[in-house]
């Protein structure tokens, strides 16, 4: 479906994407088909002693897909890129985990939810962290820079698929690691769905 969309189609799924994250950025409340805040936290085997001291407003602002920490473990001292990070949730365990000799970046598309991570950033006094506004096509770290790239519900959100996986690559170290959560496509789309650019952002 990606190489079918046209230049216009493609800024149109930006737009909407862009549309709903604000919207998001308030509150994830009733914006998902799926548990968010800390009933998704605790349903997704996130552990506790990782957030339990999180402020209400970081903890109420998690909407991710999945776990991306089940997949491996950040190790003190290493550096973290977020791709699609949000408000915030999945940089700050990343910088609680990375210690103080780690480093971590969170890119996310929406102006609003930079704000937000930002925001909360501030309310934990979390240090070495950062976010930045950016694309997953083209993320603003450089190349080999991190040991682990993590994403949780974003590469589905994601246009052109390939380039955003390759910066991924890019910006990994050799022997770097990929913790991606996300959703699929288990069967195709009823016909009457499967040409509808609003499927991107449901």
């Amino acid at each position: 479906m990606t190489a079918a969309l046209s230049n216009l189609d493609r800024q149109l799924v930006r737009e909407k994407i862009l549309e709903k994250y604000a919207r998001v950025a308030v509150t994830p409340a009733g914006c998902f088909q799926y548990p968010t805040g800390v009933e998704g936290i605790r349903a997704l085997g996130y552990e506790e002693e990782w957030w339990q001291d999180f402020p209400a407003e970081v903890l109420n602002s998690f909407c991710g897909v999945g776990n991306p920490f089940s997949l491996g473990q950040i190790h003190p001292g290493e550096k973290v890129v977020d791709v699609g990070c949000g408000a915030g949730f999945d940089a700050l365990v990343a910088a609680r985990l990375a210690g103080s000799e780690g480093e971590v970046v969170g890119v996310d598309l929406s102006p609003e939810m930079v704000g937000r991570a930002q925001a909360h950033q501030a309310a934990l006094a979390a240090g070495r962290v950062r976010f930045l506004a950016g694309e997953a096509e083209a993320l603003p770290v450089p190349d080999a820079w991190a040991d682990v790239v993590l994403s949780n519900g974003v590469y589905n959100l994601t246009v052109d698929k390939e380039k955003a996986l390759r910066e991924a690559y890019r910006v990994l170290k050799p022997g770097g690691r990929l913790l991606l959560a996300d959703m699929v496509l288990v069967r195709p789309l009823p016909p009457e769905q499967a040409d509808r650019l609003d499927n991107w952002h449901r």
